[in-house]
């Protein structure tokens, strides 16, 4: 939950409470300040706690959604000050009543310095004792408006001015654009997880993370409303999806969530990405291997019941879209075997997801089979699971599981199974989900070590340690030429990946040449959790790989929790989907 303003801070002007009066001048009135003096050169206030008299413009109404307005003057000449700042209102569901502060009148401000804390960000305002009306309707035409072609050196000197960014920006992420009205942006290229391209921890790590800093922005709806039925700067428009182009931005520079954001001020403009996504991936070869996370494939009860599950769809329609939309995307790849994570671990029967998953698949007369592991494997909520084409490719003998710590509870069991082409030389195929990065209940060397790996990386490199060790024992008995694929939850330079590279397993994308590859954004920033390593003698097999950009760069409202189209690949799930193609 977002929490911006205090109890304390409501109580000054009350949830619909009207305006503080206007007071004449005492003796005891402080002198009037420039509003540079007040925001000073730092992140916090020279004058912090302390009574002063401001005067500017109103430059932004946004008491109906942040609970305050912005009010900035004509300047100090220093550029490493700000020259407005935020007033506190409480919020006013009456903010168009006609008496109250808006947009272009010229106000005095009386109150107390403070520092707003939202999010892990500090931000000057004021606390208002006193407000007066200098003139109505004034405009804000003879304020300097700041223009952008870049980042600025620093936000701080611009924080809630107002400010055109005449670069294009470039959307990175819109996960949260349903929930708080945010779209995550950045000048210049893609952002990239800093464990993606750089070691954990090191110069070049940092170096990441401050590019993307400066160059990471959030357009925000000036709201801090949760679910928003309408968000202003789109009205009824279509949101933008990732890679779509933003133009000419006008709003207000903002500071909350240890980061800056734009609080719109005009609708937005953009340009949609030139995409061909719906094309599916075209690798050589003559074996085709998929692997590809559901997001949560769970199907109730099987019998059209039992709805909402712990996870996935919420209803039997939600099932169905989900369902229709993942066997597009299946179908459009076209691979004889397909890894699977993220499946309900709810058995092999006739009603188990599963099965279902396969009979959808099967519909249009297709003859796909799943391998039956007999139980799990595991004891998680979700599975992974193997499925494969029968007049394609033929399994050999039966799977293997590797059912010991540290799998089970938390990194999912895997699962392998040999299988043969035709008359072609035997291999193996290894689904893999290892423990994801949330925190709860991480403690000791699982909990975040402020490298960049987030939590349970140690726990995730025992896992790719012991994984490694059962492959070894050829637990299938054709293990010459094995292929490891799955979501493995961690980037390409984390502990885990870099240890079983060390080991030999060869990375197929980079074997492939693919240039900046991902297939998950998070927080804007784009990186792999999903992987394919390849043993010595499978590598010289490969003849192509390509992830599929359907999902991660797709807005959450494209999804079957939303009513996306469910004919369509776009957005099946939150992972984008890998292809491999080999000679065998």
């Amino acid at each position: 939950m977002r929490l911006y303003f205090a109890a304390r801070l409501l109580a000054v002007a009350g949830m619909t409470a009207p305006l503080l009066p206007a007071v004449a001048s005492t003796a005891s009135e402080p002198s009037l300040l420039r509003i540079g003096q007040v925001q000073g050169t730092g992140e916090r206030s020279p004058l912090l706690g302390q009574e002063v008299r401001v005067e500017g413009i109103v430059t932004a109404d946004f008491r109906q959604g942040l609970g305050g307005f912005v009010l900035q003057d004509i300047g100090d000449d220093d550029a490493r000050t700000s020259d407005a700042l935020f007033v506190l209102l409480g919020f006013h569901p009456d903010a168009d009543d006609g008496e109250s502060p808006r947009v272009g009148d010229r106000y005095q401000v009386q109150g107390r310095v403070i520092e707003r804390q939202v999010g892990g960000s500090s931000v000057t305002a004021l606390e208002p004792a006193h407000l007066q009306l200098v003139r109505r309707g004034e405009g804000v035409d003879s304020l300097p408006l700041t223009e952008l072609t870049a980042p600025p050196p620093a936000w701080e000197a611009l924080e809630n001015m107002r400010v055109r960014i005449n670069a294009a920006l470039t959307v990175t992420s819109t996960d949260q654009l349903d929930k708080y009205g945010e779209l995550a942006v950045r000048f210049g290229d893609r952002l990239w997880q800093a464990t993606e391209v750089a070691q954990p921890g090191s110069a070049q790590y940092q170096q990441v993370l401050d590019d993307n800093r400066r160059r990471a922005l959030v357009v925000d709806d000036g709201s801090d409303q949760r679910d928003p039925a309408i968000i202003a700067y789109l009205g009824n428009r279509m949101a933008p999806a990732s890679g779509a182009t933003l133009q000419a931005l006008e709003g207000i520079v903002d500071q909350r969530h240890k980061g800056y954001r734009l609080q719109l001020t005009t609708p937005l403009q953009w340009t949609p990405p030139a995409s061909t996504a719906l094309i599916p991936p075209a690798v050589a070869g003559s074996l085709r291997i998929a692997s590809f996370n559901l997001e949560n494939m769970f199907n109730g009860d099987g019998r059209g019941g039992g709805f909402p599950t712990v996870r996935g769809a919420r209803s039997l329609q939600q099932l169905q879209v989900q369902t229709s939309k993942l066997v597009a995307t299946l179908r459009a790849l076209d691979a004889d075997i397909a890894a699977l994570m993220e499946l309900e671990n709810d058995g092999y029967g006739p009603e188990s997801s599963l099965a279902q998953f396969v009979d959808a698949l099967n519909a249009d007369g297709s003859d796909w089979r799943f391998v039956d592991a007999g139980h799990g494997p595991g004891i998680d909520t979700i599975r992974v699971g193997l499925i494969y084409r029968a007049s394609r490719v033929q399994p050999l003998g039966p799977p293997a599981v590797l059912e010991v710590e540290p799998f089970g509870q938390r990194s999912r069991v895997p699962l392998a199974q040999a299988f043969r082409r035709g008359d072609g030389p035997s291999f193996v195929v290894v689904a893999n989900h290892f423990k994801s990065k949330g925190c709860s209940e991480a403690e000791g060397a699982d909990a975040d070590q402020g490298d960049g790996q987030g939590c349970w990386n140690a726990l995730r490199l025992r896992s790719a340690q012991q994984l490694d060790a059962w492959l070894k024992t050829d637990p299938t008995g054709h293990g010459e030429r094995t292929v490891l694929v799955g979501d493995f939850n961690a980037y390409a330079m984390e502990d885990p990946l870099r240890w079983l590279r060390a080991q030999g397993w060869r990375d197929a994308i980079a074997e492939a040449g693919i240039e900046h590859p991902y297939s998950f954004i998070y927080a804007g920033m784009s990186g792999r959790l999903d992987h394919a390593l390849l043993s010595p003698a499978l590598a010289g097999q490969l003849r192509g790989a390509a992830e599929w950009h359907i999902n991660a760069d797709a807005p959450d409202s494209a999804g079957y929790a939303h009513g996306g189209d469910p004919t369509s690949p776009i957005r099946s799930s939150d992972h984008d989907p890998l292809l491999l193609g080999f000679d065998l």
